[in-house]
């Protein structure tokens, strides 16, 4: 039995629940009611009270105009001729109060019908109790779903000398909660609101681009080709073509061509997919915001995301802070800048320039870095990178200028023809953003696109492939072009403090239960 199960014995517990909704039916309920009509919904029935409260419009019994509510029972105490009970919503809870002398001896009687974990819809006025919590004092309630399986709520303690609150029992297996992630939902308040916020944060990204002139466009999900990024793809068939196609791994080169085609400052954001591992900071299903604009280049593009990163925070989290861990890192522009050659060296102890193809996997192995069969200059400097400089960018830093060989969609550095102008930004030791100058010269970037499948000839399986018809695209002419692309997920859990991609995506890849 898996932890997420109540102890009691689960079979026991659902046989019970099923005689309870034989008793539903027997007594002429419906278990599972087609709508009901809420008039309130539990904040909003709180806040009014309180108002009326203060107005002095409340009767001479303390309590408010009639109202209805529909929610989740999360607690029950029978305490014999009344029952109290706090009903989840939304949006909150309140408690309930039921009274035999109130909802009269039949209704009262058919409460015996109700689990915790039921849904019900309450009518009547709200009041104040003794000990001053505000309560809705049932007049009339109806069944709306008849639970057959309860859900796993913990018990809260809180220690009385240092506020700690502790939960036993419930949901304390984390996969468990990710695969049963409804029942994860429903019993911690706290995960739905990652997911507001989550909401709240894309919303934020398409205001802020479409005030700045960007449209919103869709690209293909299923592609003949697969390109924008160095990766390993998902591969399947259509039946109808009899062709191979690819899940899209970025969405970059099609947006592109839609730059060649006169939309300057388009974005989207769309799901991607990378048939890669899964690690705290990646789910091979994951949410990517790309963005171009038309005559900019990447210093253009790092200011860009100085101004969406601020208006994100202001927006959506109230400050410039974001919380790493038991810190807090400030948020303050500009953004430091770090030069990823010159970084590489300082942690290695030589020049990485000047580093042949042989020393820089004898370094990659002797760190113990694992999957090095067929990889090239570029591929061992990013690795490098990742494992002696990455985990040490807390602060909002751009990394910039990388090598020619790392980044083959970027246009070469205008100050040095071994770099690229690409730039990286990093918070709490983790890519966030990744943007270019963007390489719209066909020729050269033909070249680039044969350096790389002369890669994956030996080996390298993330190698990008020759993509003839964005050559031809680029033949007709893209302007300068700055570019940028963006983890979603990455910068979610940024902003709510969590430590695993996978607690900011409702439902992430898992190992199929068996």
């Amino acid at each position: 039995m898996s932890d997420m199960e109540p102890k009691e014995d689960l079979s026991q517990i659902l046989r019970h629940r099923r005689e309870k909704l034989e008793q539903v039916v027997k007594r002429g309920m419906q278990p599972f009611a087609y709508n009901y009509s809420a008039t309130s919904s539990t904040v909003a029935a709180v806040e009014g009270f309180e108002a009326a409260e203060t107005a002095g419009t409340l009767d001479e019994e303390g309590h408010s105009e009639p109202l209805k509510i529909g929610g989740r029972l999360v607690g029950w105490r029978d305490m014999g001729r009344s029952v109290f009970a706090h009903l989840e919503d939304g949006q909150g809870s309140i408690q309930l109060y039921f009274r035999n002398s109130v909802v009269g001896e039949s209704s009262f009687e058919a409460l015996a019908v109700l689990d915790v974990s039921d849904w019900i819809g309450v009518e009547g006025r709200m009041f104040r109790t003794r000990t001053g919590e505000v309560t809705i004092q049932v007049e009339g309630w109806t069944l709306l779903t008849k639970s057959l399986r309860p859900l796993p709520f913990g018990k809260v303690e809180t220690d009385a000398q240092t506020g700690e609150r502790r939960v036993y029992g419930g949901l304390q297996d984390q996969e468990g909660r990710y695969r049963q992630r409804y029942a994860d939902l429903a019993v911690h308040p706290e995960v739905r609101e990652v997911f507001r916020t989550r909401a709240k944060v894309i919303t934020e990204l398409r205001r802020f681009l479409d005030a700045e002139g960007f449209l919103e466009v869709e690209t293909p999900v299923l592609q003949p080709l697969y390109g924008g990024a160095s990766a390993r793809p998902f591969v399947t068939h259509h039946h109808s073509l009899d062709q191979r196609m690819y899940l899209r791994i970025a969405d970059e080169l099609y947006l592109k061509r839609l730059v060649v085609g006169g939309f300057e400052r388009v974005y989207e954001i769309a799901k991607d997919f990378r048939n890669e591992g899964l690690s705290r900071v990646h789910n091979p299903e994951f949410t990517m915001l790309e963005w171009y604009q038309a005559f900019s280049d990447y210093e253009d593009q790092m200011g860009l995301v100085e101004r969406m990163l601020v208006h994100v925070l202001d927006s959506v989290v109230g400050e410039r802070v974001i919380r790493h861990g038991d810190d807090e890192i400030p948020v303050t522009v500009p953004f430091r800048r770090l030069g990823l050659v010159s970084a590489l060296s300082e942690a290695i102890g030589e020049d990485v320039h000047e580093m042949s193809l042989e020393d820089l996997m004898g370094k990659a192995q002797e760190l113990g870095i694992s999957d090095l069969e067929g990889s090239g200059r570029g591929k061992l400097i990013d690795k490098l990178f990742g494992e002696l400089v990455e985990p040490k960018l807390i602060e909002p830093t751009f990394v910039i200028d990388h090598p020619k060989e790392l980044s083959p969609l970027a246009k070469v550095h205008r100050g040095d023809d071994r770099l690229t102008e690409r730039f990286e930004m990093y918070i709490g030791g983790a890519e966030i953003f990744n943007g270019f100058s963007e390489l719209n010269d066909p020729i050269d970037q033909r070249d680039r696109f044969e350096a790389q499948a002369a890669l994956r000839d030996g080996g390298d399986e993330e190698a990008q492939q020759i993509d003839d018809d964005y050559i031809r695209a680029l033949e007709y002419g893209m302007p300068p072009t700055g570019g940028v692309g963006m983890g979603v997920d990455r910068l979610v859990m940024m902003l709510t403090g969590q430590s695993s991609i996978r607690d900011v995506i409702l439902f992430p890849i898992l190992r199929v239960e068996e």
